[in-house]
């Protein structure tokens, strides 16, 4: 074989070679490098967070007034200083919009292929708000208790808590996904329960159909955030059912699909004689062992043991996603739950400083909201 052609056929080598590195190289440019700003900037807030410490040292403030200034060089800082009146409402307030800031910066700072993500988690706040008022109204409360400030349709929102009339809500409404579950409530084909459903039912269906459309780990990861939200509403659902005596045949319809919990399950769990019974149903699924660490909590009937039991799941296994795959999504979605579980705690602590209880009580109670 002549020179030239054994160095052409090198040459010709070497090219496929450096081709599939660069290529891969660029892969992985492409997964990770986007992730590096905004996880590095995450991982800065996360060394915020409040220790355990400070949160006893908060529940040793015995006045909203010394609350509010002891959490001034925090991150709730620029909105709990905002407040003029200082009173409990206005502070549960500032620490729910902080959160919503944090929305917004998550829209900001994360990967264009994930923004959207965090842009449907902003939508959470329409579907609360519009979902509350309405509740309100039926109820002769006055709604502008019931809403938070902001989301994307905010104007729509203040203009149905200004609204005389349903018929006038489901006008403002027109056009909108909310408008045909508000007409079938007012139809009275649906309840309010039912109607309150419609509106997470579609939430969670375009949060599932995006994390759907993701590839790679994105997808994995946010598939199992949309699924185990999911799974704690119908879970809550399926047992304060119970708890209330409904009957299976109106409880299958408060159920929503795509959660991680298969339908004969769910099936099971709906056609259980009683709550407890229900939650035995859990047995054998990934939440076995929430259950069994709350159970007894649960036979008593708090609900709520295992509602914050699930929830302290989903952190733990976003954090374990975030650690198997440090560049990811996974970061921000686990500080997100991180904030979530801190603001519990405080507006816990704003409470209870409020019905007078004292410091002692307070630390001890308040590892028992997150």
């Amino acid at each position: 074989m002549e020179v030239s052609t054994i160095t052409a056929i090198l040459d010709t080598t070497l090219a496929v070679v450096f081709t599939w590195v660069a290529y891969k190289t660029g892969q992985i440019i492409w997964k990770y490098t986007p992730y590096s700003y905004p996880n590095a900037r995450i991982k800065a807030m996360e060394a915020r967070l409040l220790s355990d410490q400070r949160i006893l040292e908060l529940s040793e403030s015995r006045t909203l007034q010394n609350f509010v200034v002891n959490l001034e060089d925090s991150d709730y800082g620029p909105r709990l200083t905002s407040i003029e009146n200082v009173n409990l409402r206005n502070v549960e307030m500032a620490l729910e919009l902080s959160l919503v800031d944090l929305l917004e910066l998550m829209v900001k700072i994360m990967p264009k292929r994930v923004k959207g993500f965090f842009e449907l988690l902003e939508e959470s706040i329409d579907v609360r708000n519009i979902s509350n008022v309405v509740k309100a109204k039926l109820n002769g409360l006055p709604a502008q208790d019931y809403i938070i400030p902001a989301g994307k349709m905010l104007p729509k929102v203040k203009a149905i808590t200004e609204a005389k009339t349903m018929e006038e809500i489901l006008v403002i409404l027109e056009g909108t996904e909310y408008e045909e579950p508000l007409r079938k409530l007012l139809l009275k084909e649906i309840t309010i329960q039912e109607f309150e459903l419609d509106l997470y039912r579609n939430y969670y269906t375009k949060l599932f159909k995006y994390a759907n459309s993701r590839k790679g780990e994105e997808k994995v990861i946010l598939l199992e955030f949309v699924r185990m939200l999911i799974d704690e509403r119908n879970i809550s659902t399926i047992l304060r059912a119970k708890m209330a005596g409904m009957s299976p045949e109106n409880l299958k319809r408060l159920i929503i699909e795509g959660g991680s919990l298969s339908k004969a399950t769910l099936d099971a769990m709906v056609n259980a004689e009683d709550h407890v019974m229900a939650m035995g149903e859990l047995e054998g699924t990934k939440y076995g062992q929430v259950i069994r660490d709350v159970r007894e909590e649960l036979e008593s009937g708090n609900l709520e043991a295992i509602e914050r039991a699930i929830r302290r799941y989903r952190l733990t296994r976003m954090k374990e996603l975030a650690q198997f795959y440090p560049l990811s999504v996974g970061v921000a979605l686990t500080y997100i739950l991180e904030r979530e579980m801190e603001v519990r705690k405080l507006r816990a602590i704003a409470k209870l400083i409020v019905d007078g209880v004292k410091p002692e009580k307070i630390k001890e109670l308040v590892g028992e909201v997150a």
